[in-house]
């Protein structure tokens, strides 16, 4: 029987592995000006982003992340990374959660980066993103930061799905230089 639930254990992490799939980390063209246009929806949906935009040194823009979990969950997406509003790299997001959870959902993020040194951080991949403990079913919406903690600012908003969440879980963020 333990067998039985390892193996099981074991390959639904494949699966939602395999599903979320590696994101890639390179900027591209058509990658930044899918992030313009989420810019446009946060700026939209939530004024106070604009504060953030307006305070931060730099931030990255994923508009595409999709999650999915049964008890393991994994999410991942692409994005764009902004230095002082200048495009300076790529970067991609991956998630692994464990907890009570099903469905799935797809969102989108930002993550705002105070000054140069959290930026500088960030881009030699030692930022860290703590996990958190979340219950969620949602279609549209942003999640609203308050202010910056730990020197980083995450905003996310809905794209649709449905998802019942509470797991506990973190991030990993990577970043490739604008060639």
């Amino acid at each position: 029987m333990i067998r039985f639930v390892a193996q099981s254990v074991l390959g639904l992490c494949l699966v939602i592995g395999a599903w979320s799939g590696p994101a890639a980390a390179g900027w591209d063209a058509a990658s930044q000006r899918l992030a313009e246009e989420a810019i446009a929806a946060f700026k939209e949906d939530n004024p106070r982003t604009k504060i953030f935009f307006a305070k931060s040194h730099g931030y990255a823009v994923f508009p595409a992340v999709t999650k999915g979990g049964l008890i393991l969950g994994g999410a991942g997406g692409s994005g764009t990374v902004y230095e002082q509003g200048r495009v300076v790299g790529g970067s991609s997001v991956t998630q692994f959660t464990f907890g009570v959870q099903f469905g799935g959902m797809s969102f989108r993020q930002i993550v705002f980066f105070r000054d140069k040194a959290a930026l500088e951080r960030f881009k030699a991949g030692t930022l860290e993103m703590s996990g958190d403990v979340s219950s969620v079913a949602v279609t549209t919406g942003a999640a609203n930061a308050l202010d910056f903690a730990d020197d980083t600012a995450v905003f996310t908003l809905a794209d649709g799905g449905l998802m019942f969440e509470l797991s506990l879980g973190g991030q990993n963020l990577s970043f490739e230089p604008k060639p």
